[in-house]
């Protein structure tokens, strides 16, 4: 009998570690959820922008309510809603424009702006964007469901080609930078 036990045991143990062991390759086999070529940049994303060749016009900053970022000699520029490969010309091209001869740009995110999650839940707020999140993860952040949550009817608001679209949700869908999340009421 006592046998038995141990058997038991050790094979409990032997799944639980090929269990963490295949989720552990999985998590580092998944790529980033945020296409870095199609992001479209906006409010409170902080960026760090490389001018090749001049450190001092070099630096990380961060986009403001406007989408707008303040740059060493060309001063401010907006990028909001733009994808990264957009705004490394805009950018270059007012360098070009009697500052440096043939300027050379790149922009890389340092942090995407934060994911909002209102309505039905303890804490609503904004929370910092993680890559891979998906609704119920956010939910858990802003410490669950209120007793009144309609779980079932969660609703995000994404901006998609500059135009805001309200997407019914599953638990499993994963959230963007900029999402607003809303968990509604239940009527009974």
């Amino acid at each position: 009998m006592q046998t038995f036990r141990v058997l038991i045991i050790l094979c409990v143990a032997s799944l639980v570690g090929l269990a963490q062991t295949v989720y552990a390759q999985t998590v580092a086999e998944t790529p980033p959820i945020v296409d870095a070529e199609r992001y479209e940049l906006g409010s409170g994303d902080k960026v760090r922008v490389i001018v090749y060749g001049e450190d001092d016009l070099s630096g990380e900053f961060e986009l403001d309510g406007s989408g707008i970022v303040a740059l060493p000699l060309i001063g401010p520029v907006n990028i909001g809603g733009r994808d990264l490969a957009v705004a490394e010309q805009l950018i270059s091209a007012k360098l070009a424009d009697g500052y440096l001869v043939n300027p050379r740009v790149s922009i890389e995110v340092l942090n995407y702006r934060p994911f909002y999650i209102l309505g039905e839940v303890k804490k609503p707020g904004s929370y910092p964007y993680v890559n891979s999140m998906t609704v119920l993860n956010a939910i858990a952040l802003a410490s669950g469901f209120t007793y009144r949550a309609n779980e079932k009817k969660i609703v995000i608001t994404r901006r998609v080609d500059g135009v805001e679209k309200k997407i019914t949700v599953e638990d499993t869908t994963l959230v963007l930078p900029g999402d607003i999340i809303r968990v509604p009421e239940r009527f009974f």
